[in-house]
């Protein structure tokens, strides 16, 4: 279990790493999106790319970590709820972070071979044509997590009800809340596109603080066992 929360924590940084790579820069915009910057305009194509590749092992280590905390959970058919939840959330999440992709690698492309003047509507056109992704993706990724605190919360998973107010969504609403406080920079272009990263690897490091401090091993049958003692054998 903690060899697989270290690959969610990977995957945090693949994708996490992404958002930023794609977004960091001159926070200025001109249109009515406010991720269409001055700064995403001038970033090299090779930052784009690599934002795009490291969403593929980004989502082979969250799933190998989403699909083992099903582990935690005490009661075999919640678990196999969880399970589909999850299965159904991974494809649209890929597909989410690779549509903004296309979008901001597009409008730098435009914005580095003469149509400047016509990139920001391109762009904009172009996203609300396909706005729609967006809800039918979270519609699609975010009922897996507000199972998990249903389950938390009603005692059907290992870990204390109080550990339900770790889960991803409310670190998330309280780093979007942070992140309203912060002054308009590069800096917070790059934590707010990153947030849903940033909150799953405070999630996945909570889970793993738990697995640290309050699991107990169980002990070595081979050591543990009376030897010889055929009643208590059969017994078991």
């Amino acid at each position: 279990m903690r060899a697989a929360l270290l690959c969610g924590v990977l995957g945090c940084l693949c994708y996490g790493g992404g958002d930023w790579l794609m977004m960091f820069g001159n926070p200025v915009h001109h249109g009515a999106l406010s991720w269409l910057t001055e700064g995403t305009a001038a970033i090299p194509q090779w930052r784009y790319n690599l934002a795009m590749a490291l969403a593929f092992p980004g989502i082979i280590l969250y799933g190998i970590a989403l699909f083992a905390v099903q582990g935690y959970i005490k009661a075999e058919r919640d678990r196999r709820v969880y399970h589909y939840l999850n299965a159904f959330g991974l494809t649209p999440w890929i597909a989410l972070h690779l549509f903004y992709v296309m979008i901001l690698t597009l409008f730098a492309w435009m914005n580095g071979n003469g149509y400047a003047d016509s990139a920001l509507a391109v762009c904009e056109g172009l996203f609300a044509r396909l706005a729609w992704l967006v809800p039918a993706a979270e519609a699609l990724m975010l009922p897996v997590f507000l199972y998990w605190f249903w389950l938390q919360i009603r005692g059907k998973t290992v870990f204390p009800k109080g550990m339900a107010f770790t889960n991803v969504l409310i670190i998330f609403a309280l780093l979007k809340g942070l992140s309203l406080l912060m002054p308009v920079s590069a800096f917070r272009l790059g934590f707010t596109n990153g947030l849903m990263s940033e909150s799953m690897i405070l999630w996945f490091g909570a889970m793993l603080i738990w697995e640290r401090h309050d699991k107990v091993p169980d002990p070595d049958p081979d050591k543990s066992a009376p030897a010889n003692d055929s009643s208590e054998g059969e017994q078991t």
